[in-house]
C-alpha cells in the first residue's frame, strides 16, 4: 500500500489549522497537520498514543504535569494515552502526527 499526499483531502479545521489524513490501518495512522502562526491546538486527551514530528516551524508543546517547552524543526514529542497535551504555534508549523491505534474520529 502507498499514499500520495496530493491525493489526500486537506481538511480546514478552523482557527488556522488544517489536517490531512495520510496512511492508516486499524492499529496505526499518520496525519499531516499545518498551523498558521499563532494557532493553538487546545489542551486535550485521547486514548491513543501519539508521536509528533515537527517538519517545519516552532511551537510551544504543553503537557499536563510538565513544563512547557519550545520545539523546532526536527524535534519530536510523545503524548501518552489519556494525558492532556496541546500546542501554541510560534510560526507557521507543519507536523506529522502518528497515532496508535488509528484515530477513527479522523476518518
Amino acid at each position: 500500500m502507498y499514499v500520495r499526499n496530493q491525493d489526500r483531502k486537506d481538511q480546514d479545521l478552523g482557527g488556522g489549522t488544517h489536517r490531512k489524513v495520510l496512511a492508516y490501518s486499524p492499529t496505526l495512522m499518520n496525519v499531516e497537520l499545518r498551523f498558521e502562526k499563532g494557532a493553538v491546538g487546545a489542551m486535550h486527551s485521547h486514548p491513543h498514543e501519539q508521536i509528533g514530528y515537527i517538519i517545519e516551524g516552532s511551537l510551544i508543546y504543553k503537557e499536563e504535569g510538565c513544563e512547557d517547552v519550545v520545539l523546532h524543526t526536527g524535534d519530536s514529542y510523545l503524548a501518552a494515552p489519556n494525558v492532556k497535551h496541546g500546542i501554541e504555534c510560534l510560526s507557521e508549523v507543519k507536523l506529522l502526527d502518528i497515532f496508535t491505534p488509528m484515530r477513527e474520529d479522523f476518518v
